[in-house]
């Protein structure tokens, strides 16, 4: 007599680490009785900026579309699926190229061999926040019975990618309720970590190809930076708004912040229950390293050039570079141009000459991000 054991196929999503994982592995699952979906992909969307960039990607091939933005405006097919929250098939791609009515994305997809699709928005709570696209190397491929499939995995990735950012908002909003409470203290506003987590973004972006960076890497590189001087909670307000110059004795108080910073995300991670948010070695290391000098100058480590992680040299350009722009205080806001020259003169003695020119290649996303994240005068 044979028993038959039912094996579940979802079984190993625990498994998977991360969020790119948990997407291969569903898109295995699939592949048994769906083989001709050939690629699965999420895009996000940030609302204060509009840019609509990819995220995660599972596919047989290389995917046609790493490391790309365009603003959501820009996209007028996809607009139309943000503002109507319904998805979308198109089961010949060949429409596209015949009324020129996409750019360069859906160029990319059907060059990559890739000849129909299926889009749908992610949704939670009437909050529009990014896409899954499906992507078959037939036409034809997304019968009614596939879709109605597909409803079902979609909502599944949906979920999953929900809820690692609301792990890593979580952690966020506890950190932030903490810099807010001890806001008083410290001079920097929220303008400033909005402006450097996006200097950051831009110098992760421009140097990925190079780095062979991926997009969740740049992802959690715009969602860490904010939290490089988290350690500045430890330090007293006594020395941390002090006016004038710090004396050596309160300059070495003043530098425990970043070993500081490390220790309390151990904490945070712990207790806020958050150690399945992936990435965290960025978030360390930029705490821990971001004032380590290309050098050796620098602090808690003495670092040397490309021994400091990629993370913390990334930080460290931005943060200087938003800091000599802004008004402080103790000085006036720098032009950009007095700021770049400045920083070229640090490129290979404090800063990392390669992140640098990164930034400063990129005026006119700059000007944006200042434009976007323009300073309240009454702080």
């Amino acid at each position: 007599m044979s028993s038959n054991h039912h094996t579940d196929p979802w079984q190993g999503l625990n498994g998977a680490d991360s969020i790119a994982a948990k997407l291969q592995f569903i898109h295995q699952v699939m592949t048994g009785h769906m083989p001709h979906i050939t690629r699965i992909a999420v895009a996000l969307h940030d609302s204060d900026t509009d840019y609509l960039r990819t995220f995660v990607y599972s596919s047989q091939e290389e995917s046609p579309l790493t490391r790309y933005r365009a603003k959501l405006a820009d996209c007028a097919s996809l607009a139309e699926i943000a503002a109507s929250g319904l998805p979308r098939v198109v089961n010949d791609l060949r429409i596209f190229n015949r009324h020129g009515e996409e750019h360069e994305h859906t160029q990319a997809i059907y060059d990559a061999g890739l000849r129909s699709s299926y889009t749908l928005p992610m949704q939670w709570d009437g909050h529009f926040f990014g896409f899954v696209f499906f992507n078959g190397d037939e036409r034809d491929v997304f019968s009614e019975r596939v879709l109605t499939e597909l409803d079902v995995v979609a909502h599944l990735i949906t979920l999953l990618v929900y809820n690692e950012r609301t792990n890593v908002r979580v952690l966020l909003a506890t950190i932030k309720s903490a810099l807010d409470l001890t806001h008083s203290k410290d001079p920097e506003t929220g303008g400033h970590l909005e402006r450097m987590s996006r200097y950051s973004q831009l110098i992760a972006q421009t140097i990925a190809p190079k780095h062979n960076l991926d997009d969740q890497y740049i992802e959690h590189i715009l969602l860490f930076s904010p939290l490089h001087d988290l350690g500045k909670l430890a330090i007293p307000d006594s020395i941390l708004l002090k006016q004038g110059p710090l004396d050596e004795s309160e300059l070495a108080v003043m530098r425990t912040h970043s070993e500081e910073g490390r220790k309390l995300i151990e904490k945070l991670l712990k207790n806020c229950g958050l150690s399945g948010v992936t990435h965290v070695d960025i978030l360390h290391n930029i705490a821990l390293h971001h004032h380590e000098a290309w050098d050796g100058s620098g602090y808690p480590d003495r670092l040397v050039g490309q021994s400091i992680p990629l993370e913390a040299r990334i930080v460290a350009v931005a943060d200087v570079f938003d800091a000599l722009t802004s008004r402080r205080p103790y000085k006036e806001a720098w032009s950009n141009t007095e700021a770049f020259n400045k920083l070229r003169e640090m490129a290979g003695v404090k800063l990392d000459a390669e992140c640098v020119d990164a930034l400063v290649s990129n005026v006119e996303q700059i000007e944006e991000i200042q434009r976007l994240f323009k300073e309240n005068p009454y702080g």
